[in-house]
């Protein structure tokens, strides 16, 4: 199989380009975004049975939520290896060849389970990462200090700004309960840093796009169960709808991954003028063993304990705006299907 690098440094370039002061970001004008794929918690270990049918769905893009390999590990030899045997799947290598592809990290490829600020190899770690998305060894993401970025695409009138946050680079340890088990709410711990939090409300002050997909490995909305998740940190979730009803973008939507399961959860956010979902998708290689039942008071449908990806479909000619936003399976599944009008 022929290297993709050329094909993700020129359909790609810009569409992996990271921000730091001056702010930058690169606007791909020509190529209005109609089907978006994503996906998380993919172990490069296992067998890996949806490439196929995320190439089937024609992407314009694809978007790794986190947990791209299961690396867990201080020593980057380590992690490179596992990243390389992950790339070079058949399945990927077919994506790669047609889709653009841009991502984020969750804990497991960070380095460390449920792992945030204190792990000391974050640096290290990060160009990994960069390097797997095929990064260019030029872009300003490379000498930023965390794993978030911007991606704008689309003309006027069709444009989608895609915003991956980094939950893992400035992160506060997570709070246990007396047990040392279950994450307890810390409202003194923060998720993003001061550093992105700026960067974040820049991206959507007086922003044109039409459409804003905000990206994190964890679960924004879905706060009733003990894992990982933005409900963790209250202050900081606030501080995030608190900046989305300011700012008031266009057509918002957030996607998460992290859980081993597909769901749609939805909340109101003072301001913003419409309805907030959060579609989560994972994993790509493994589930839980067996359903069980999840509390979630925000879930849209059902939840799914199926191998998955989330697919978002807009539609540009429908007014107002909608998306088809559904949780995707083996052998062309499509196990859930909601539309989100804005």
């Amino acid at each position: 199989m022929k290297s993709l690098l050329p094909l993700a440094a020129l359909a790609g370039l810009g569409l992996l380009a990271g921000c730091q002061t001056p702010r930058q970001q690169t606007t791909i004008p020509s190529k209005a975004l109609t089907t978006i794929a994503f996906g998380s918690c993919s172990d490069q270990k296992r067998p890996k049975p949806l490439w196929d049918d995320v190439v089937a769905t024609k992407p314009d893009l694809w978007i790794w939520l986190g947990d791209n390999i299961y690396g867990d590990s201080q020593n980057m030899d380590t992690l490179r290896a596992k990243y390389n045997r992950q790339k070079s799947e058949p399945g990927y290598q077919l994506l790669r060849q047609s889709t653009p592809i841009i991502g984020v990290w969750d804990d497991h490829d960070y380095g460390v389970n449920d792992g945030g600020k204190e792990y000391p190899k974050r640096v290290e770690s990060q160009q990994l990462m960069l390097d797997f998305l095929d990064v260019p060894a030029n872009d300003p993401l490379r000498k930023q200090a965390g794993g978030y970025s911007v991606h704008t695409y689309g003309p006027t009138g069709k444009q989608v700004k895609v915003i991956l946050l980094d939950g893992r680079y400035f992160r506060d340890p997570l709070k246990k309960d007396s047990g040392g088990k279950n994450n307890v709410p810390d409202p003194s711990g923060d998720i993003l840093g001061e550093a992105q939090w700026t960067w974040l409300e820049q991206q959507l002050t007086n922003s044109t796009a039409d459409v804003h997909i905000i990206g994190c490995g964890i679960q924004f909305i879905s706060d009733d169960h003990p894992y990982e998740k933005w409900g963790n940190f209250p202050t900081a979730q606030k501080r995030l709808w608190d900046l989305l009803g300011k700012t008031k973008p266009k057509g918002a939507m957030l996607i998460s991954g992290d859980r081993h399961i597909g769901e749609i959860s939805k909340t109101e956010i003072p301001g913003l003028g419409y309805d907030l979902y959060d579609i989560t998708s994972s994993g790509l290689t493994h589930t839980w063993a067996a359903p069980r039942d999840e509390p979630n008071t925000h879930r849209v449908k059902d939840m799914v304990v199926k191998l998955n990806f989330g697919l978002i479909t807009i539609d540009w000619a429908k007014k107002p705006l909608t998306a088809s936003v559904s949780i995707m399976g083996d052998n062309r599944a499509n196990y859930l299907t909601h539309e989100i009008v804005f």
